[in-house]
């Protein structure tokens, strides 16, 4: 039997709703004047953002809008309103389908809050950048406003942030696990990952005459249940994974995971013993409750690593969850875009603008992107502190280099800010474009949580070929002067293809070449599922040799995570004694944030590696959750600021390390105190040691920073500062 991807029809095979023939909107209308104009009486679906509204590809809100409206519906924005009443969410009217809500881009909490859970003082996603323009947890807070303004509208949430509140889930911001966003928001249903598919069966089902309570089993949302659907099997998750007891069988982490024809043929069920019989497809698997999980982090663990192996839309199997008295099922992941429809998709007809009601204030998010293309979706590097792979999946969807190419003509043709310099092509990464399994059938089996840790799957096509030839046909294309790469480069892909790496050195750096390696030491990085250094090592050596070939100054800027879970104080010295050694000084430093639902985050709550079995007795690994060592570790990748020395040579003597305090080459920190950078610290200027390179590059030429002669900034992107 065939055991590829499951089937989805065409998101452009649906009959047009009958309002197609109001046309095409300049923009989507975003009051009742706008509604007007358009010759509209009512607004077919309502769509509710914390983000300003800029029509563009890049804004989720712009991009269901628009694929909405190509189907045929009349679809109206509401952006950053007021929620502290539900007069905003009024101004159009009641939507004849449904209000659509998302918090925006950005995670709300991770928009407001830094690492270190301070209030940030801007907001990219806003006008002039202003802080404040959203409630904490948006998407709650709006989906209740929707209610109170019309009660008998369906409400469906979506984005990212509920996306990675689907089940249970670790809350930082509160320290605690919270429900399903579902209930918490009090909606009808939820969208998870990238939204185009489901939103258009929601649609036209509802356009349809079907209520809302009928829409269930589309895959990638979660709705209620009273009970389990008749005619399906339930296993217990503890079938699946059990915590506590170490044994070999198949599991979504084992340590050298089966990935071939033969568990396709097999139909595995993982960890399973009895259940050949049950028909997989009508099998749902039972989480462990809220109730259990909120108060057991060894459950909430167990929990995570189940769901965590049911991402692939080739195998993965419906979850279900109790809370109190309601069942949550969530249907498994949706079935990626093709090519063609990745094209249809960008190719709408966006305007590429900020709505015209934000005047002249400047939007920071646009600002960045305007003139970006996005080139592909999802990753398969399964790094644990990251949720790219719960939200838009591991498996690449790609558009076609015709559709990339057009819009990099539109941008020259049509904006009025373009200099001639395109951004950035890539996604969530630079070099992942066309990459994918060799196989369909290995593709549709897979449970590995990463295609490229420990190291590359054997089964992983590295072919570089598809993107060189995309940057080659961009960058001689009229009018175009440069494209840079600013999106996070795998380098231990880019490895397997010295050609690649020429082409991006020799023509698309713009002094400075922004990777992740994330940490020094491999305790650190097994928990991150991240390549070692000397992967690292092989990408410097070829870029600072295709540099030199092209008669290039240029550096690499690679970025560090303080306090990851796994990470000692210990891992940290190590690191800054590695950034000392290299010349690297960092200017802004991240911290990791546990956000909900990823792996990482599952180990900072229970205090275990969740990439192996979980158990009582297991021992626990090292979480720093502390103030004072959060800002400890963050203090040893700036160990070259004077602010942080006092800290680092308390933490030294205690370490047993005061060998590396006092003023010479081989120190990590001096032994003196400039003169007032203890007791103001808000009015530091940087001391000057005898090391006078540039910051964040590796050079021992003393000589000033080429961006503060303002020079050469092009491609320099920092790290998020927290």
């Amino acid at each position: 039997m065939s055991t590829a991807l499951p089937t989805e029809p065409n998101l452009f095979s649906y009959r047009k709703y009958w309002a197609q023939r109001f046309g095409t909107a300049p923009v989507l209308p975003m009051g009742k004047a706008e509604m007007d104009e358009l010759g509209w009486d009512a607004c077919d679906v309502i769509l509710v953002t914390g983000d300003a509204y800029i029509d563009h590809p890049s804004f989720g809100m712009a991009l269901i809008g628009r694929l909405l409206e190509a189907q045929g519906f009349r679809v109206g924005i509401i952006s950053q309103p007021d929620w502290t009443s539900a007069k905003d969410f009024g101004k159009l009217g009641r939507p004849n389908l449904f209000f659509g809500v998302t918090g925006g881009n950005m995670d709300s909490m991770v928009n407001r809050y830094t690492s270190d859970k301070k209030i940030r003082s801007n907001d990219a996603y806003t006008p002039d950048g202003v802080a404040g323009k959203r409630p904490d947890r948006a998407v709650n807070v709006y989906s209740h406003r929707c209610r109170e303004a019309f009660n008998d509208v369906p409400i469906i949430i979506g984005g990212i942030e509920a996306s990675l509140r689907r089940i249970a889930h670790y809350d930082y911001w509160s320290d605690t696990v919270r429900k399903s966003v579902l209930l918490d928001a009090k909606a009808d249903l939820l969208v998870y990952g990238n939204a185009e598919r489901q939103v258009v069966e929601i649609a036209h089902r509802l356009a349809n005459g079907e209520a809302i309570s009928d829409l269930k089993g589309i895959r990638g949302t979660a709705h209620f249940v009273k009970q389990i659907p008749e005619g399906w099997a339930v296993k217990d998750s503890t079938d699946v994974d059990k915590p506590g007891i170490v044994i070999p069988p198949q599991s979504p982490y084992q340590e050298e995971p089966a990935c071939n024809k033969t568990a396709v043929r097999n139909d595995a069920t993982v960890g399973a013993t009895s259940v050949a019989h049950i028909d997989r497809k009508k099998t749902v698997i039972r989480l462990p409750s809220y109730e259990a999980v909120k108060d057991d982090p060894i459950l909430y663990a167990h929990a995570s690593r189940v769901m965590h192996g049911e991402t692939n839309p080739g195998n993965a199997r419906p979850l279900v969850q109790q809370h109190g008295t309601r069942l949550v099922w969530i249907n498994p992941p949706p079935v990626p875009l093709t090519t063609k429809e990745m094209d249809g998709v960008f190719d709408l007809p966006y305007s590429r603008l900020p709505h015209k009601n934000y005047g002249n204030a400047n939007v920071p998010a646009f600002e960045m992107i305007q003139h970006s293309v996005n080139i592909m979706r999802g990753c398969f590097g399964g790094c644990t502190f990251c949720s790219i792979t719960e939200h838009e999946g591991r498996i690449i969807q790609s558009r076609s280099e015709d559709s990339i190419i057009k819009e990099i003509e539109a941008i020259r043709d049509t904006s009025p800010a373009f200099t001639g310099h395109i951004s950035d092509l890539g996604g969530p990464t630079a070099n992942m474009y066309r990459l994918a399994c060799k196989d369909p059938e290995i593709e549709a089996a897979c449970r590995k949580p990463s295609c490229v840790y420990p190291g590359i799957c054997p089964n992983l096509n590295t072919n570089h070929t598809p993107l060189i030839k995309l940057y080659r046909r961009a960058r001689v294309l009229p009018g175009i002067k440069k494209i840079f790469i600013a999106s996070g480069l795998r380098y231990d892909l880019a490895v397997e293809s010295p050609e690649y790496v020429k082409e991006l050195v020799t023509h698309h750096v713009g002094g400075y070449l922004k990777i992740a390696p994330e940490h020094t030491e491999q305790s650190v990085l097994s928990k991150m599922m991240k390549p070692g250094m000397g992967t690292y090592d092989r990408f410097k050596d070829m870029f600072d040799k295709f540099s030199k070939e092209a008669g290039k100054e240029q550096y690499l800027i690679p970025y560090f995570i303080a306090a990851h879970p796994g990470t000692t104080d210990t891992d940290m010295l190590n690191l800054a004694l590695w950034l000392k050694r290299n010349g690297f000084r960092a200017d802004q430093v991240q911290a990791f944030l546990p956000s909900p639902m990823s792996i990482a985050t599952a180990m900072y709550h229970s205090g275990k590696d969740t990439l192996h079995k979980v158990s009582r007795t297991v021992a626990d690994i090292p979480i720093p959750k502390s103030v004072k060592q959060r800002r400890l570790h963050k203090a040893f990748l700036r160990y070259h600021d004077p602010k942080n020395w006092p800290l680092l040579r308390e933490a030294l003597k205690d370490m047993g390390r005061s060998d590396l305090i006092g003023n010479g080459k081989q120190h990590l920190i001096p032994s003196f105190q400039p003169k007032g950078t203890v007791e103001t610290p808000d009015k530091i200027q940087r001391f000057k040691t005898k090391y006078t390179g540039p910051d964040n590059l590796r050079t021992g030429k003393a000589k000033p920073h080429p961006i503060n002669k303002n020079k050469a900034g092009k491609g320099r992107n920092k790290a998020s500062k927290n």
